[in-house]
């Protein structure tokens, strides 16, 4: 008897169950439906993860700036982070944001060899890929549909390394650019070795003297032999692609082999780093850098470079540690604006929307213009030469941008 009065009961509480399910499934739908998930892919450990997290800063500041004045097509959008030290964690963080997550488009990732494999798995997920700060040319070269570049290039950084000594470094030393003998060092991933093979074309293309070129690792912990053998080969001119740690390690050992160029003029990566300069104190004294815009650009050809330096001081409590916040920031507002525009998560939608996007240079607080080409590539993205003076970096060239005159470093 009890048994066949215990059995309405069950189904009465089965029917419950069910009812509160789908009422909790109708509330949550919602929320989910004015949210648009991103991903933010990026080396947040490992040796790559201050340059990192600085360029993770910027993506989070045009995120949140957007989300304040009402989101993507009244969407908020909320990033998903994923730590991708190498090619293979960037595989598997690719997949996971794709397969898993859900995203509708991903922001990474400052490193080439990240970009380069995260961006296969992307490709083949339909889910458009937003570069904003790796700079090997090969990503937007594959004939990928969803793979868009808003920062300049490798082949941008190595031609105006090697412009800087022919019009700014060889009349600052009184010196022939011809006569000065000049060392190519990089480290030996897609970043180092593409910025390398660029230098050695153009410098040939000039006639300049090449009279080295070493690919090292950027995990080497000693380079002794390499110094070694740049003084031994009297280098007056060190070119350096390189990130932080393999950055701290040249200067370091340069200076115990007592081992002083005429000139170092490095690629972006470490060499654009405060965190670099405080490390080396008076070693970086008159050391060039080639690289993305920073904040030390002339304010009239960078609209909204003083309001984003403004911002990022009164959200982390210090200047930008680098350019690479500041040209995420860029990037990232305007994959935001095109995404947007597209009114669609649509990757095919997306595509259409990011060729038709257009702004002329110095329209950006980068200085940059913005137009996609059919690679996805942005025409309209350039890089600068910096030097580090009295623990500054500032701009030297060119001179619309310039904030100061080069200086020859002591010898």
């Amino acid at each position: 008897m009890i048994e066949f009065e215990e059995i309405p009961v069950l189904k009465r509480i089965k029917r419950l169950t069910t009812a509160v399910a789908c009422l909790t499934a109708m509330a949550a739908a919602p929320t989910q439906a004015q949210e648009i998930k991103i991903g933010a892919l990026y080396p947040f450990s490992g040796g790559l993860a201050l340059l990192g997290d600085e360029s993770f800063r910027g993506t989070q500041m045009a995120v949140d700036e957007r989300n304040a004045s009402g989101g993507v097509d009244g969407k908020k959008v909320v990033l998903v982070k994923a730590d991708a030290v190498d090619a293979n964690q960037a595989v598997g963080e690719a997949r996971r944001l794709t397969s898993v997550e859900g995203v509708s488009a991903i922001f990474g990732s400052f490193s080439s060899g990240v970009a380069t494999a995260a961006t296969q798995v992307t490709e083949l997920s339909g889910v458009p890929y937003f570069e904003l700060g790796a700079v090997a040319d090969t990503i937007t070269a594959r004939g990928f549909k969803y793979v868009f570049r808003s920062n300049s290039t490798a082949k941008s950084f190595a031609d105006r390394s090697i412009e800087s000594i022919v019009k700014v470094i060889a009349p600052t030393l009184k010196t022939d650019p011809k006569a000065l003998r000049i060392a190519i060092i990089y480290e030996d991933g897609p970043y180092g070795t593409l910025v390398s093979g660029f230098q050695k074309e153009e410098a040939k293309r000039l006639g300049l003297n090449v009279v080295e070129s070493q690919a090292y690792s950027a995990k080497s912990v000693d380079l002794s032999s390499l110094v070694l053998r740049l003084k031994g080969a009297n280098a007056d001119i060190v070119l350096q692609t390189s990130y932080q740690n393999d950055t701290l390690l040249f200067f370091r050992q340069s200076a115990s082999a007592g081992y002083k160029p005429r000139a170092v003029i490095g690629a972006g990566g470490g060499y654009s780093l405060q965190e670099t300069a405080q490390s080396l104190g008076s070693g970086i004294e008159a050391v060039y850098n080639v690289d993305f815009p920073q904040i030390t650009m002339k304010e009239a050809g960078a609209p909204g470079l003083k309001e984003f330096v403004a911002a990022y001081e009164k959200r982390y409590g210090s200047a930008p540690r680098s350019g690479h916040s500041l040209v995420n920031y860029v990037g990232a507002k305007s994959f935001l604006d095109i995404m947007s525009a597209a009114k669609s998560t649509d990757p095919e939608k997306i595509r259409q929307s990011a060729l038709a996007y257009r702004k002329p240079i110095g329209s950006s607080a980068a200085g940059w213009g913005f137009h996609f080409g059919e690679n996805g590539q942005n025409q309209l993205a350039s890089s600068n030469l910096m030097q580090w003076q009295g623990g500054k970096l500032v701009t030297v060239y060119p001179e619309h941008v310039a904030t100061a005159k080069p200086v020859p470093g002591k010898q």
